[in-house]
């Protein structure tokens, strides 16, 4: 009886020479733990890449004729306040203007349905160019912001709040709203004439 008590006892403490987090244990059985962080050590914070195009604080890819990636509401909002897409943006840059706007946007307009059939009519308009879209889904805000974020020769033209606050916090991409029945622009250099 004493042998099969020692033989025991020896077993036990040949099993706790081998430690759980071990890495001769296969790793499903084996137990990982995480290291803890040291609150003193200096941490690195990767800071995004800035773009080619800006100069300090101005974006050099903006000017004459304007790209402006326009929004739905920012369309329903001008068709509410009877200004005119297209001579609202020259009174607001005094310049040529381009609009664009992606298939995300056409898209939420066909989805509201017959109310905004105006709103469809002007951006199918041959002055406006069409943008294609290759994600998944028709959720513009996303989108815009996407495209802003790849290529920073954009003015977003939105009266959305969510957007408008996603869109100040990439640099240098100014924001057209509608504000006293007229287009406004925000984060645009003075060296381009623009009013606010």
């Amino acid at each position: 009886m004493g042998n099969l008590k020692a033989a025991r006892k020896f077993a036990n403490k040949r099993r706790q020479v081998i430690k759980a987090t071990d890495e001769r244990i296969k790793e499903e059985n084996r137990v990982i733990r995480k290291k803890k962080e040291d609150e003193q050590a200096i941490k690195k914070i990767e800071a995004p890449k800035t773009s080619a195009a800006m100069f300090l604080k101005f974006n050099t890819q903006l000017g004459p004729p304007f790209h402006v990636l326009v929004d739905t509401n920012f369309i329903n909002f001008s068709i509410k306040n009877k200004i005119d897409v297209m001579t609202g943006f020259m009174d607001c840059l005094y310049a040529k203007t381009i609009p664009y706007v992606t298939d995300c946007v056409i898209g939420e307009l066909e989805k509201m349905g017959s109310k905004f059939k105006i709103a469809l009519k002007i951006l199918r308009d041959p002055r406006f160019q069409r943008l294609q879209c290759s994600h998944k889904g028709i959720y513009a805000d996303d989108c815009l912001v996407q495209r802003v974020t790849q290529h920073k020769c954009y003015i977003v033209a939105t009266c959305d709040k969510d957007l408008k606050r996603r869109i100040r916090k990439i640099p240098g991409v100014p924001i057209m709203y509608i504000a006293a029945h007229k287009f406004s622009i925000e984060r645009m250099p003075d060296a381009f004439g623009a009013a606010t």
